[in-house]
């Protein structure tokens, strides 16, 4: 049986994610998220939703959710499904993203959140779900992506019992703080991500001893660490292997470790009372009495006037100091303050610990940038550009193969999305020479 599907983003790009599987009597919309970087967009449903019957959401990152709002305002009522922490996590992105990107009041957020909270529908993982709004039988089922807290890859069975799989964004294999993602057992029809399609990370062995070299050779100079992360996932994924270098006395005990983004301390806050789903070795140093998120180090920074006082601080003394903050593109945040200040310095280092989508900021860093502009204003660029692949929380090319591969009833189409054009190429070059049908 064949699936009818429209793109309305996320197909040749790795933002703006949104897909719209068409049945017999209405449709199903994957994510509906927003645009970035070079492929930045108006926000505004560009597409007409009458016959959208329900929203599936993977994951929490606002290029699968940000344009959730503006979907409601073109006049869609139904149901969002999504993960019991997605629907945690979901109003807490968007707070963020109304606030910054329309100015929008507190009071008007919160209005236009309570609509949301209203439709969300939270599934167990791992639990086939009826679609009451169709006449024929469709199920939907949820199973652990280990992209980032919450995140799902998508199986949808059809009346003839095909199943149709989205992967959303799958996680690393083999990365501590979340479990691996374990492939379906039948995907007939497999959408697949292809993000590093083209790349292989860093081991998470090899990641946690670069970063190690990095804050050592840095602390040689003085001055600070600037680590622009996404709050949701690639913090957590920090936080806890600093705390491992701290307890294995493998980094000072006196050097702050500032944590300057109060939308990742809420996200932290939600990973921990999730607990239940992180992996085995986090569980482990939670039995240990250990606290891989929050421990003594790690000073937290409320208030925007503490934040200020912080950058100017840091900026005159020149003071030793890893520092954590979003975005993790450099698009906007806190993060910006830090590299207007100390980009200039030599002393200074900034790691890049996930993906920079063309046209950002954290592109052109990492790309080699001498000069950039912030707040419309020229900042030489000084500093030392580091890019750490080991921190992504994408399946890397192995990863992807590995997911393929690991499904029993061999899909007999493979489409691959979310990717640059290399990511893909390199994707389906692989995937055919082992005998699969792909189209890109």
């Amino acid at each position: 049986m064949d699936v009818d599907i429209i793109h309305h983003g996320g197909k040749d790009t790795v933002t703006g994610s949104c897909h719209e599987l068409v049945f017999e009597g209405g449709s199903l919309l994957i994510d509906c998220g927003q645009f970035q970087g070079r492929d930045e967009k108006p926000l505004d449903i560009d597409f007409p939703v009458e016959q959208v019957q329900a929203l599936l959401v993977t994951h929490a990152h606002i290029d699968h959710i940000g344009r959730i709002p503006w979907l409601l305002a073109a006049g869609f009522k139904g149901p969002i499904y999504c993960t019991a922490a997605t629907a945690e996590l979901m109003p807490l992105m968007l707070d963020d993203g109304l606030r910054l990107h329309l100015g929008m009041q507190r009071a008007y957020r919160q209005q236009v959140l309570n609509t949301i909270r209203r439709l969300i529908v939270p599934l167990e993982y791992g639990v086939w779900h009826p679609l009451a709004q169709f006449e024929q039988s469709y199920r939907i089922r949820f199973s652990p992506a280990g992209h980032i807290l919450g995140s799902a890859f998508i199986e949808f069975e059809l009346p003839n019992h095909d199943v149709v799989v989205f992967s959303g964004d799958l996680g690393s294999c083999d990365t501590p703080l979340l479990p691996d993602p374990i492939s379906p057992p039948r995907a007939d029809i497999l959408f697949l991500e292809s993000t590093y399609g083209n790349k292989q990370h860093e081991s998470i062995a090899q990641r946690s001893q670069r970063l190690q070299r990095i804050i050592e050779r840095s602390l040689v100079d003085g001055g600070s660490i600037i680590i622009p992360a996404f709050s949701v996932g690639r913090t957590q994924e920090l936080l806890f292997d600093i705390e491992q270098l701290i307890h294995a006395s493998q980094l000072d005990g006196d050097i702050p470790i500032i944590l300057d983004s109060p939308m990742a301390q809420e996200v932290t806050r939600s990973y921990q009372r999730f607990k239940q789903l992180w992996g085995s070795e986090a569980k482990a140093r939670l039995e240990a009495h250990r606290h891989p998120l929050e421990f003594e180090q790690c000073i937290t920074v409320e208030d925007y006037r503490s934040h200020q006082k912080l950058v100017n601080r840091l900026a005159s003394t020149g003071e030793a100091s890893i520092i954590v903050a979003a975005s993790g593109m450099c698009q906007g945040g806190r993060v910006m303050a830090y590299l207007q200040a100390l980009l200039p310095d030599k002393r200074t280092d900034v790691i890049f610990s996930g993906y920079q989508a063309e046209g950002t900021l954290g592109r052109l860093l990492q790309e080699g940038a001498r000069s950039v502009d912030i707040d419309d204003q020229p900042v030489k660029v000084n500093a030392q550009i580091h890019s750490m692949s080991g921190y992504s929380a994408h399946a890397d090319k192995s990863d992807l193969i590995r997911f393929v591969t690991g499904i029993k009833h061999k899909p007999r189409q493979i489409h691959l999305l979310h990717g640059e054009q290399e990511s893909k190429r390199s994707l389906y070059t692989q995937l055919t020479e082992l005998g699969f049908s792909v189209t890109k």
